[in-house]
């Protein structure tokens, strides 16, 4: 039996990087780029007027000039026309470049119009404290030719709508993960079945699908029964197809356990079988060469959940970007709890923000590693470790968060 660290370490050590593939800007959300991306031009690519109002030359105002009779209109998207009477004003629209001649905008509300001899005039009720002003001027955020998004970027709509201002219309990308969803138990039946008085539904492989979804892999789900003969049959065909398989159930030391064998059998090396902690204990985890990664979670959905986000979701994250480094973060236990087997533990908790901005974990009850309708009420687990066996409120440790 090994320790939750050492488990995670063997786990992350088999994970490659996916290969790339190229999609339409739209569809790249969530993925990982695989190229840099730089500006093509200056951001802004011109002084862009930052105010609806009138751009001025700061010279007459600094001159002692108060009323500006309006030249033009420019509208953004139109081109600059230059102010050649440096005594009077354009009137501007957010988002327009600025027109030559001028080189200062003043707002709306710091203006006052009138109509003089027929021509519209805008008085200064509160003058521009200098040149440049709600001027956003060429090239203040990047330079062409910048680095904008470096390979190894997780693309979020932020980085979606820097990589369309510079015309990316399609992307490199490393293409999703495939995973192979595996449900084992006589117990287990399909949604759309009633279930018989000693029958239960199939959950866990649903709810590894949709944790799945939620970090950008694909899956499709199977379900065996505990027969020796379909596993036999039916693994080898998965071990072949998928990055990895994550399978919930049949691995512990009950007479229908039979996955660690079988998954011996089928050339899968075991790296390690039962880590230190509770709930979860049972996990077995291996790889086939050439073939996939193998996580067999304990069938406890509980089990199964912690296993999912303290395992099986940072190696997706390690193989989706393999250079980058895993998000540690820590809660404070809110109560005093006392845990006593000398076991690492995966405390359920709901998470608050303290008004200094710390997270603090409230310890949730929980019916054992079956009582699945306890997540509904829990934000993460929080991980305590072996020793000691008094935790007290305000302590920090690892927390791992789904929600």
């Amino acid at each position: 039996m090994i320790s939750v660290d050492e488990a995670t370490r063997q786990v992350l050590a088999t994970a490659r990087a996916l290969p790339p593939e190229t999609v339409p800007l739209p569809l790249a959300v969530g993925r990982v780029l695989l190229e840099p991306l730089y500006a093509d031009r200056d951001f802004p690519p011109f002084h862009r007027v930052a105010m609806d109002g009138i751009a001025l030359a700061f010279k007459a105002v600094a001159a002692g000039q108060t009323a500006f009779p309006i030249a033009a209109t420019q509208l953004a998207g139109m081109p600059p026309q230059p102010l050649l009477d440096e005594h009077a004003a354009v009137e501007i629209m957010t988002g327009a470049a600025l027109p030559p001649g001028t080189d200062t905008v003043v707002r709306y509300e710091d203006l006052e119009f009138q109509e003089v001899n027929g021509r519209r005039v805008a008085a200064l009720l509160v003058p521009p404290p200098a040149a440049g002003h709600n001027i956003h001027h060429q090239a203040a955020d990047r330079q062409q030719g910048d680095l904008l998004l470096p390979a190894g970027t997780r693309l979020s709509p932020a980085e979606i709508a820097v990589a369309a201002t510079i015309g990316a219309a399609t992307l490199r990308v490393a293409r999703p993960l495939r995973v192979a969803v595996v449900s084992t138990g006589d117990e287990l039946v399909e949604l759309e079945q009633i279930p018989l008085a000693h029958q239960i539904r199939r959950s866990n492989a649903y709810m590894v699908q949709a944790a799945l979804q939620q970090a950008g892999a694909e899956s499709d789900a199977f379900h065996f029964n505990d027969d020796q003969q379909a596993l036999r049959q039916g693994l080898p065909p998965l071990l072949a197809a998928y990055d990895a398989l994550v399978l919930s159930g049949g691995v512990s030391k009950g007479q229908a356990d039979f996955l660690p064998a079988m998954l011996q059998e089928l050339g899968v090396t075991q790296l390690f079988h039962e880590v230190h902690q509770r709930p979860g204990k049972p996990f077995w985890f291996g790889e086939k060469a050439d073939g996939a990664v193998v996580f067999a979670l304990p069938g406890n959905p509980v089990s199964t959940f912690v296993n999912f986000y303290q395992y099986v979701l940072p190696w997706l994250r390690r193989c989706q970007q393999p250079h980058g480094q895993p998000q540690k973060l820590t809660a404070l236990l809110a109560t005093d709890f006392s845990f006593a087997p000398r076991i690492a533990y995966f405390l359920p908790v709901r998470l608050e923000t303290a008004p200094y901005g710390h997270l603090l974990a409230h310890p949730q009850a929980i019916g054992g590693s079956g009582d699945l309708a306890s997540l509904l009420h829990c934000d993460g687990f929080l991980r305590l470790p072996p020793e000691p066996t008094e935790f007290k409120a305000g302590d920090a440790f690892p927390l791992v968060r789904f929600r």
